[in-house]
């Protein structure tokens, strides 16, 4: 399995019904339709898709409507001609003629306005674009879409419209977030650690016990992306062969559960003393404890109620 598909490593039912479905459709032409939170690995497995298509080695394009400006959208995705509006000093492609014969990715696809849901539609339904201010040009196009969203509850609420949810969820796939398929964690960790030791070039090699049921116990609200950043925190700061991890990355709000035990709480109220000393109390600003410790400031503060660690300096002796 090549190293970038990071979000299908795992040996879970989940993960193999996710395989199934890349094989069944990876071949066809059929627009498939990602859904899963953020951080679950949607475009790990538009990757995927693509990879094992026929247009494998033809052009792969991603967009990310949700970072489109509103006014530019559809000229980042139809293109438009030298003078379609101000500023449009030349031609320009747009992400469909750029991704002509090959697979297209729309990430974030929920997010477009209701001016531009209908001009995609269009495509969908005529093969061919439009540029602003031009006429209309064929276009060759697997499209993968994604989405945070439930499209279906935006259909009901007329954020989203229902013919193009339809054209869109020819074949969906769900990703499951982190916390439903715990049983990936330590193989992802392992990948993870694999993976940063030999970029850092450091000598990590393995993950001690307790370690492992701190991180599979966590929730892991940011999924594979906040586990896959904590790993090589990790990484860069431990100083041997055993993988170093800080209760106070996870960024949790609850306490750690039963199962990691107590030092590891007694491990963070610790480490939240000692940085609250360094810098003299002070929690904001770049050098504050906050900071430091790599949390939210309202996050440090919750921990610190958790701890029943007072404001009072004098009480951190």
């Amino acid at each position: 399995m090549p190293a970038h598909i990071t979000g299908l490593v795992g040996n879970s039912p989940e993960i193999a019904a996710i395989q199934r479905e890349i094989e069944q459709v990876a071949s066809t032409t059929a627009t498939v339709l990602i859904l899963g939170e953020t951080g679950t690995g949607k475009e790990l497995v538009a990757r995927e898709i693509h990879a094992r298509s026929l247009r494998s080695t033809r052009p792969y394009v991603t967009a990310n409507c949700g970072g489109f400006v509103a006014s530019l959208a559809a000229s980042e995705l139809f293109g438009h001609e030298i003078g379609a509006f101000t500023g449009a000093v030349k031609r320009r492609c747009g992400r469909f003629e750029a991704a002509h014969s090959g697979t297209l990715f729309l990430d974030e696809v929920g997010e477009l306005t209701a001016e531009v849901q209908p001009l995609l539609l269009r495509v969908l339904e005529e093969r061919a674009i439009e540029r602003i201010g031009g006429a209309s040009v064929p276009v060759d196009v697997r499209l993968i879409a994604a989405t945070n969203r439930d499209l279906a509850i935006d259909v009901q609420n007329k954020r989203f419209r229902a013919d193009l949810y339809y054209r869109l969820n020819v074949f969906p796939i769900s990703l499951p977030p982190l916390r439903e398929r715990r049983t990936d964690i330590p193989a992802l960790a392992y990948h993870f650690l694999r993976y940063f030791a030999q970029t850092h070039d450091r000598v990590t090699t393995g993950i001690p016990d307790r370690v492992l049921e701190l991180l599979t116990a966590h929730d892991w609200p940011g999924n594979i992306r906040q586990l896959r950043n904590v790993i090589e925190r990790a990484v860069i700061v431990s100083t041997g062969s055993a993988l170093q991890v800080d209760p106070v990355w996870l960024f949790s709000k609850a306490p750690p559960p039963e199962t990691v035990g107590r030092s590891w709480a007694a491990q963070e109220k610790a480490r939240i003393l000692e940085a609250l000393r360094a810098v003299g109390g002070r929690i904001y600003g770049p050098g504050g404890a906050a900071h430091r410790l790599g949390l939210r400031p309202t996050t440090l503060y919750s921990k610190m109620r958790k701890h029943g660690i007072s404001k009072d300096p004098t009480s951190w002796v």
